[in-house]
């Protein structure tokens, strides 16, 4: 009979954050896979929880994990964790998850801290609706990829950056977005937690001469409704308003329907559009 993997949360900066049922089952399982074992033996010291540890990060994560499917397969019980937060959210996890589904072999999601839902609620900013992004590449041609799927997108952004990255991705971010609100959250649940809320702009010219320490979340506002508006309204002055309808009828439209979607676009009446239908 098969073992289970268990994927189990671990404080992002606060040890009383964990949870009973994470407590539970680092104490049950045979063998612990952790991102950092010696981050990780000072959270089991902290517990009075002895263990066996393997190390289970991004550099091993396919070779460490056909060695945990093979253990998973002669029954032993493991717990993957990883520095802080959730295992598989930007940190090693889902590479394994995704053999236990291939091999067939049953895991169990425990919940508990992340990062991502602390900062999106200190933010102030919108929570209906969200994108999360993790760490930006380092590479400018991907970093450019993503930004330009992000950039007229409503819902709030949320990116993870280590402090030694924070100024030329907060510079990058203003530069794409523009000086929208964000969220500096730094260093959540812990002693030296801090939470600024403030302009792009502003967020590089408070950074500039610090010394930064610490990991940050950074929560960046969606694009307004306001902002798309104007968007489309500049485009749509590029156009006359019968090369806009005829835009509309290349498009698969009739020029009735046309008609009404350029009256929105215009916010004008659609008599007024219609006259420039006659010809078309």
């Amino acid at each position: 009979m098969n073992g289970k993997l268990y994927l189990v949360p671990t404080p992002i900066g606060n040890l009383q954050d964990i949870t009973l049922r994470a407590l539970d089952t680092l104490k049950s399982v045979d063998i612990i896979a952790a991102e950092d074992t010696r981050q990780t033996l000072k959270l089991l010291n902290h517990f009075n929880i002895k263990k066996s540890l393997i190390s289970y990060h991004k550099y091993n994560e396919q070779e460490k994990g056909d060695y945990i499917i093979k253990k998973l397969k002669e029954g032993i019980s493991i717990a993957i964790v990883s520095d802080a937060g959730t295992p598989g959210i930007s940190d090693p996890g889902s590479v394994i998850v995704s053999k236990c589904i291939q091999e067939n072999i049953e895991f169990e999601v425990l919940t508990g801290a992340t990062a991502i839902t602390t900062a999106l609620v200190y933010s102030g900013m919108d929570t209906t609706k969200f994108i999360f992004r993790g760490f930006l590449p380092r590479d400018n041609k991907a970093r450019n990829s993503i930004m330009e799927s992000l950039k007229n997108r409503m819902e709030t952004l949320i990116f993870y950056e280590a402090p030694h990255r924070l100024m030329s991705t907060l510079q990058f971010l203003k530069e794409n977005l523009g000086n929208r609100n964000i969220a500096v959250c730094r260093e959540l649940t812990k002693i030296h937690e801090e939470v600024l809320r403030m302009r792009l702009k502003e967020a590089i010219e408070y950074f500039e001469d610090k010394n930064i320490k610490g990991e940050f979340v950074l929560v960046v506002e969606g694009k307004s409704e306001e902002e798309i508006n104007q968007d489309q309204k500049k485009l749509w002055e590029k156009f006359s308003i019968d090369e806009h309808i005829k835009m509309y009828i290349e498009k698969g439209l009739s020029k009735k329907d046309a008609v009404k979607k350029v009256a929105k676009d215009r916010k004008i009446p659609k008599s007024e559009v219609y006259k420039y239908s006659i010809e078309i």
